[in-house]
């Protein structure tokens, strides 16, 4: 497994922006997808936005049109890039990597969107 560190997280008011990365610890290969996942507290961790090797991307119908996810496969780098945010986006936002040898998640990063 890869280690996975994402930054970014904070606090900010609603209408802020935010842009979290996550950065593998090594070069990674054969990558099927990359992606970010939000946990509320008391809920379950929900997917906010994928990316493929092709470079297709999918996202969460609720935040479609507020976030936007991008990678630097020179780096083994995702970044989730998020507008107009809104308290009910406050999470703990992780990190996925899928690769051909497995699945490493991130240790999370808190995002705390205040009205």
């Amino acid at each position: 497994q890869v280690q996975l560190v994402e930054s970014g997280g904070g606090l900010v008011q609603a209408g802020g922006s935010l842009r979290l990365t996550c950065a593998a610890s090594e070069t990674v290969f054969s990558v099927i997808g990359m992606g970010w996942y939000r946990q509320a507290p008391g809920k379950q961790r929900d997917m906010v936005a994928i990316i493929t090797a092709g470079g297709v991307t999918n996202y969460a119908d609720s935040l479609k049109g507020r976030v936007t996810i991008s990678r630097d496969n020179s780096k083994s780098t995702v970044y989730l890039q998020m507008s107009n945010l809104k308290p009910e986006d406050t999470a703990v936002y992780y990190c996925k990597f899928v690769t051909t040898g497995g699945v490493s998640w991130g240790q999370g990063t808190h995002v705390t969107v205040s009205s």
